[in-house]
């Protein structure tokens, strides 16, 4: 006798046949990939056994690619067509990518906007594309492990990443042919990682430094929960920029300003790299340039490296700090601090952080590896192989969204650091009579005016039914969904007219707009709050200049001469101090203006009422 197989509704016909997945730590500097095995998450090595994938593509003649170790090797000798630290770029625009210093050889295509492409012999490539050859690499290094193609995955992004820069990411992975699960914050992954392998609770900081970035991200585990409290960070701040800072150092000391070549510029980052590594072990090392084609040699210690980049490092604390304070808890609360990013290794990094805190950082898991791990556990259960497992992630928004509203005012539907994914709603109404359109305009930011933040988006609702200003009910709606990406649609309550858009920035903020968001949200605030104030006393004086002038050329006729004369002097004297732009000034004069124009309003209504009570019997109305 057979036997006869039964699954579960969602089960495979082989109950015990797990799917594979895999989570991806796309980083500046390197990749990896994890995924669990045999009950254990465990990163993936290549052939040679190396686990760390560099982040660097290379496009060669012939359409040829090469990524990884190769691609490093060659970039010396061929530096304009060998791409590294790519994320950098993910979802930004031209003017980020020449900001970032002439340390920087890439050969940038000539478009006024959009997002940035580079020129290579290959034609011209976005961070996109790029990204998309070392995600495939990776798939192709965890498909050969695995036994077959991956069923979904997990990528991580920095905490700070906008919209674009999430938008970017995720069409990346699908131009690698990956099916993107979702995308997790990387202080995120890190505490997932590490909660599940100590299982500890209570409230958590995360500091991650990177090649590339920096995040820092205040966590609350408690059974399973894990809650993203507050997020902070600069996205163009990392190891890459203290090789930078120490590349200069060398240039300063050799006395070479100039005749500095790609190849030797390529070369001296490469040097700084490995002289910032060596560090973290010894005390001094010994510098030879000869190699890189610079006639000079001599020693660089901690106190130099301290000197030329102590002050990344007191930014990343500056940053952590406001984030605590945002959090709202004490140092006391504090249960940990995990360290996250191979550029924690450095001494002075661990020093700060140990300063800070008062106490030493947990370094038990590798800093490298700690937040592809996290991913992969993620994968695994997003994929369905552990469906009993009712661990969740609770991240947050970086940065507040909005709308703009009349007078150049911002406001703000989804507050900063509230927990995604979430939907939030709001009505507003129209401006003046007979408004059959409103334009719809996305913003990102904590500031109250629009030319302070940043546009997202925007779109127009058509089909508005004429009425008079205020009537009609115009439903906005946010949905931000779990991988931090936004849609927006509008709703006319009363016909159910509706349009939407997916917000797809075409690049990100700048670096110094991801930097100086929040602070200038504080540092502003009194500034805003009265600027806030004087425009909406003037929007409040327009409407009500507007409202009489539409009533006088209907109805003037109720008016004498010289009350019409009078009415239309104290609107002219309402014009002049609008335009002085004293708030209370204009307070004052709309009240006055609203008492000049009671009367002239309460003959409008009478005659209003005579018109509808017109051949009306008291004995008809009697019976209605």
């Amino acid at each position: 006798m057979a036997l006869i197989q039964i699954t579960e509704p969602g089960q495979a016909i082989d109950p015990h046949q797990r799917k594979r997945a895999a989570g991806i730590d796309l980083g500046t500097t390197h990749s990896l990939i994890a995924s669990v095995r045999a009950g254990r998450v465990q990163t993936l090595p290549d052939e040679s056994g190396s686990h760390l994938l560099p982040s660097v593509v290379r496009y060669e003649e012939e359409n040829g690619i090469s990524v990884g170790d190769d691609a490093v090797q060659a970039g010396v000798l061929d530096p304009a067509n060998t791409i590294a630290s790519i994320k950098r770029l993910m979802g930004r625009g031209k003017d980020d990518l020449e900001s970032r210093g002439q340390l920087l050889d890439y050969r940038v295509a000539d478009q006024a906007d959009g997002m940035v492409r580079l020129e290579t012999r290959q034609g011209e490539k976005t961070p996109v594309e790029i990204s998309a050859e070392i995600l495939r690499v990776l798939s192709e290094r965890a498909e050969e492990t695995l036994g077959g193609s991956l069923d979904g995955v997990v990528i991580t992004v920095p905490a700070y990443f906008d919209d674009g820069q999430r938008q970017a990411t995720k069409d990346a992975a699908e131009l690698a042919g990956l099916n993107v699960m979702r995308l997790v914050s990387e202080p995120t992954a890190a505490a997932l990682a590490y909660g599940l392998d100590s299982g500890a609770e209570g409230v958590v900081v995360v500091y991650d430094l990177g090649g590339g970035t920096f995040d820092v991200s205040v966590l609350r585990m408690r059974m399973g929960v894990f809650e993203v409290l507050a997020t902070g960070g600069n996205t163009s701040l990392g190891g890459d920029d203290v090789d930078i800072a120490i590349a200069s150092e060398l240039i300063k000391r050799s006395q070479l300003s100039e005749g500095i070549t790609q190849g030797m510029r390529r070369a001296l980052i490469m040097k700084a790299r490995a002289i910032k590594e060596a560090l973290s072990d010894e005390a001094s090392v010994a510098v030879d340039l000869t190699p890189e084609g610079i006639d000079w040699s001599g020693s660089f210690d901690r106190q130099a490296l301290t000197e030329v980049a102590g002050s990344l490092v007191e930014e990343t604390v500056r940053i952590t700090r406001k984030t605590i304070r945002d959090a709202q808890v004490d140092l006391d609360d504090i249960a940990n601090v995990v360290l996250v990013g191979g550029s924690t290794r450095m001494p002075m990094v661990r020093d700060a952080i140990e300063d800070y805190f008062g106490r030493a950082p947990l370094t038990d898991l590798d800093p490298d590896r700690v937040v592809a791990l996290g991913a992969g556990l993620q994968a695994d259960l997003l994929v369905g192989n552990k469906p009993e497992d009712e661990m969740l992630l609770l991240d947050v928004l970086p940065l507040s969204l909005g709308l703009e509203t009349m007078g150049g005012l911002v406001e703000k539907v989804i507050s900063r650091n509230t927990p995604i994914p979430v939907q939030r709603a709001q009505e507003f109404t129209t401006y003046k009579d007979g408004q059959t359109a409103m334009l719809i305009h996305v913003l990102q930011g904590e500031r109250e005016l629009v030319d302070d933040c940043r546009s997202l988006a925007q779109f127009v609702l058509r089909g508005i039914p004429p009425m008079v200003a205020g009537a009609a009910k115009i439903r906005v709606d946010f949905r931000v969904d779990a991988d931090g990406l936004l849609s927006v649609s509008a709703e006319e309550t009363s016909t159910g007219t509706k349009a939407q858009i997916e917000v797809k920035p075409a690049y990100g903020l700048s670096d110094d707009d991801m930097a100086n968001m929040l602070r200038s949200s504080m540092e502003h605030a009194a500034d805003d709050a009265g600027a806030r104030m004087l425009a909406e006393a003037r929007v409040d004086a327009e409407r009500l200049v507007d409202a009489l002038t539409m009533a006088l050329e209907a109805d003037g006729s109720l008016l004498t001469e010289d009350e019409r004369d009078g009415l239309e002097s104290a609107m002219d004297k309402m014009r002049t101090v609008v335009a002085g732009g004293q708030t209370e000034a204009i307070r004052l004069e709309t009240k006055a203006l609203s008492e000049a124009s009671d009367e002239f309003a309460a003959r409008r209504m009478n005659r209003e009422i005579r018109r509808a009570l017109q051949g009306q019997s008291v004995d008809a109305l009697s019976e209605e």
